[in-house]
């Protein structure tokens, strides 16, 4: 990469002042700190000047948890430890850096699996990608989630264009960066995942084919042994510090005592298939109200359901949180739904999930309205969201076209492996939310590079992965 940047020093120069200038404008123009964002901050705080990793409850008590995990406030405790506490500017700017880096490794990965004109394209099109640059200004995980994908699946390839030499060091690096990734987020293990899955496949057409598997298998047992070790160290404090065993974080963030509304969860995802009712029903319990009106026809099959379901909602209301007793009903409410459309909860809703959160504008930071489609909001935020929307479109177009049409992309199975299962995955929630799809757009990205690939960089390149 050090080479075709040396080469192309003016491109990669303006490209890359292009890049830092739309950060800047996200940065000055919408920084968000979030609720998620505090709750980061505050566990950083805790474990940088008491030396728990907790959280400030009533009294201003610090109570040790395990309700994420400790990679995004470990980069937070660090930012505040050198700069002072609450320097979220300074947070942002090093995200800012963080994500320019992002655009050198897709323009490497895009290099390595295609050709040098295609990193080009690929360092171009991620350095002026506004869904990435935006959270480049959120006090969230994001951006180093990213970052840590397209390293570990940059050296992936490295490791498997060196496979016959058995260099261990890619792997080893690929194990630290996929650790990286579960500890900022845990679906993190998604791409962990998603290695062992392709390099399974790879090793199989190995042993087809009379060739030894073994440098594949040492592959993945390297890289799962640096990705599980931190975990390992993880659950060994929870069970210290909590008495519980736990290595990753609960699916719904509780703490150890906390009430999981399970029946009102699964009720949910009887029904939700937008960010839109998200935003407006899921996130609103516990604390806020809840607007019947925002509920779609497709949570009610039947008079007496639409009937139940009010009187639940409205028992919500009055006490602000779901009680076992309510929650029960809720159960009640969704084994019935499931059991009359079985496929509709099980395959249709999933999917639709799935398109909503690769589909939708990516707006969720920015001042247009959840309900753009309504075309109610200022016109200036309608034209923003249609037009994001489109580029939204046009990226994934270009993926698929890439990939369809373009240049040989080599080692392509690993990024299309982990699409599909993060995809999967994202279909079982009961919160689509578009950010959960960018970590695959350095995959994407790769892709959408085909289409600029021009000639081979050489006759190695045209070597079927």
């Amino acid at each position: 990469m050090r080479e075709l940047v040396r080469q192309n020093h003016r491109f990669f120069l303006w490209a890359t002042l292009a890049a830092l200038g739309l950060r800047w404008f996200f940065f000055f123009k919408f920084p968000h700190i979030t609720a998620d964002s505090t709750f980061y901050a505050d566990l950083a705080k805790n474990w940088l000047q008491h030396g728990v990793y907790g959280l400030t409850v009533e009294g201003g008590r610090i109570a040790p948890t395990f309700a994420r995990l400790p990679g995004y406030p470990a980069f937070l405790a660090l930012v505040f430890a050198v700069f002072g506490l609450d320097h979220y500017k300074t947070v942002l700017l090093l995200q800012l850096l963080v994500d320019v880096g992002t655009c050198f490794l897709v323009a490497d990965l895009a290099r390595r699996c295609i050709s040098s004109r295609a990193a080009k394209a690929a360092f171009l099109l991620t350095a002026l990608c506004p869904f990435l640059a935006q959270y480049s200004a959120a006090v969230l995980a994001e951006t180093l989630e990213i970052f840590f994908t397209a390293l570990a699946m940059n050296l992936a390839v490295i490791g498997l264009d060196n496979l016959e030499q058995g260099r261990l060091q890619p792997w080893l690096g690929c194990g630290v960066a996929v650790a990286a990734c579960i500890l900022l987020r845990p679906d993190g293990g998604l791409l962990l995942l998603a290695i062992g899955f392709y390099l399974g496949i790879l090793a199989v057409r190995a042993w087809r084919g009379a060739r030894s598997p073994l440098p594949l298998v040492r592959a993945g047992i390297v890289v799962a042994a640096c990705a599980l070790a931190p975990l390992v160290v993880w659950g060994l404090r929870n069970w210290h510090t909590l008495q519980r065993l736990e290595f990753l974080a609960p699916r719904y963030a509780n703490e150890e005592d906390e009430f999981v509304p399970n029946g009102f969860n699964r009720w949910t995802r009887t029904w939700i298939a937008d960010y839109a009712s998200t935003e407006e029903i899921d996130w609103n319990v516990p604390g806020d109200t809840v607007d019947a009106t925002n509920l779609p026809a497709r949570a009610f099959d039947t008079p007496q359901q639409h009937e139940k379901t009010l009187a639940l909602l409205a028992q919500y209301n009055q006490a602000l949180h779901i009680t076992p007793e309510i929650d029960v009903q809720f159960a009640g409410l969704a084994a019935e739904r499931i059991h009359a459309h079985p496929l509709r909860y099980y395959v249709w809703l999933p999917a639709l999930k799935i398109a909503d959160m690769w589909l939708r504008p990516r707006t969720e930071l920015l001042p247009p309205d959840t309900r753009w489609y309504d075309f109610t909001d200022d016109t200036r935020w309608i034209v923003l969201a249609v037009s994001l929307g489109i580029l939204n479109l046009l990226y994934v177009i270009a993926a698929g076209a890439g990939l369809i049409r373009g240049r040989r992309i080599a080692w392509v199975g690993l990024g299309i492996s982990y699409i599909v299962l993060r995809s999967l995955f994202l279909g079982t929630l009961e919160n689509p939310e578009s950010r959960y799809t960018l970590e695959c757009y350095p995959t994407v990205i790769l892709m959408a590079a085909a289409l600029w690939g021009g000639p081979k960089t050489s006759p190695a390149d045209l070597q079927s992965h």
